[in-house]
């Protein structure tokens, strides 16, 4: 399709101000990488995402849906396409159900956009609690849900009752947690290609100073043993069964192995961190070059947990 018609189609149906071109994705990952998408568009409302994908399906153009851009690795090439932000405009969430007869429960119905930091430093404020695992990942709800994301021996399963998607055929469904087929950093949203609304959790009253209490606690832990003082996407690699990915890579000797600007970090080696203006080649190379070693050494085959886009 030609530039100048694409440009002037999601212009009218998101607005001027919410369609930019050529832009940096190294603005929008947490990995500080990327270059330039041909679109990054911000949708304002639901109706507006389904359009736009709707759209983007029928003219057969490829696009990407991202939240916070935590677990992705963007090309230094870019993106050849459209990428969907649902950004501050899907950052609420709503107390559907204050208690279940009989429990402690409360149900929460939180919008894809919402960060997991502010979701849980809210949910603290509201003496809300059973979150607080979650609340120092650095993502948002779409793409904890797509990946089941966990820390500390708890998965978003664990409080997933439900989850309003967008399915292949661009009709929006709410599947339960079992239709979710929740594996490890896995679903049947991931499997699918679907695109996550918002979701419902199940979580319990709490006193707000204890979950606090639990928050600073976690966070303090993290910052003990992850390297948040670099850009990274998190944890790189996902955990081989029966192995754990970061005691394979320091047994194998490679903690603070460097490719460019890329790192395994010498704090923490499930990670790879951008520790110097590190482009995605140079983190391309490290990884492999992990994978290849890890193997070599101990026959076990490392899979990125990190999603790569543009390549």
């Amino acid at each position: 399709m030609d530039n100048k018609i694409l440009s002037d189609a999601l212009a009218a149906m998101l607005g001027t101000s919410n369609v930019k071109t050529d832009e940096p994705m190294r603005l929008h990952t947490t990995f500080r990488i990327g270059g330039p998408a041909d679109y990054y568009v911000l949708p304002q409302t639901e109706k507006q995402i389904t359009d736009v994908i709707a759209f983007l399906k029928k003219s057969d153009i490829s696009y990407v849906v991202i939240g916070n851009g935590s677990n992705i690795l963007v090309s230094d090439e870019g993106f050849r396409g459209v990428v969907v932000e649902l950004g501050d405009a899907f950052s609420n969430f709503e107390i559907l159900q204050e208690h279940e007869a009989g429990t402690d429960s409360v149900f929460i119905r939180a919008s894809a956009g919402m960060r997991l930091i502010r979701l849980g430093n809210q949910f603290a404020a509201n003496g809300i609690a059973g979150f607080e695992f979650a609340t120092g990942i650095p993502g948002c709800i779409g793409g904890a849900v797509r990946m089941n994301a966990g820390a500390y021996g708890r998965e978003f399963k664990d409080i997933l009752v439900s989850a309003r998607v967008i399915d292949d055929s661009g009709c929006i469904r709410e599947l339960s947690v079992d239709e979710l087929e929740l594996g490890y950093r896995t679903s049947i949203i991931a499997r699918s290609n679907m695109i996550v609304l918002d979701a419902v959790l199940k979580l319990r009253k709490g006193e707000p100073d204890t979950i606090r209490k639990n928050i600073s606690e976690l966070a303090a832990r993290r910052r003990q043993k992850q390297p948040l003082e670099y850009p990274s996407a998190g944890s790189t690699f996902k955990r081989p069964e029966g192995y754990f990915a970061a005691k394979l890579i320091e047994d194998a000797g490679l903690k603070g192995c460097m490719r460019g600007g890329a790192q395994v970090s010498d704090k923490h080696a499930g990670f790879v961190v951008n520790k110097s203006n590190a482009t995605a080649s140079d983190v391309c190379e490290l990884t492999d070059y992990i994978k290849d070693t890890v193997m070599d050494k101990f026959k076990v085959k490392l899979e990125l947990e990190v999603v790569k886009v543009g390549f």
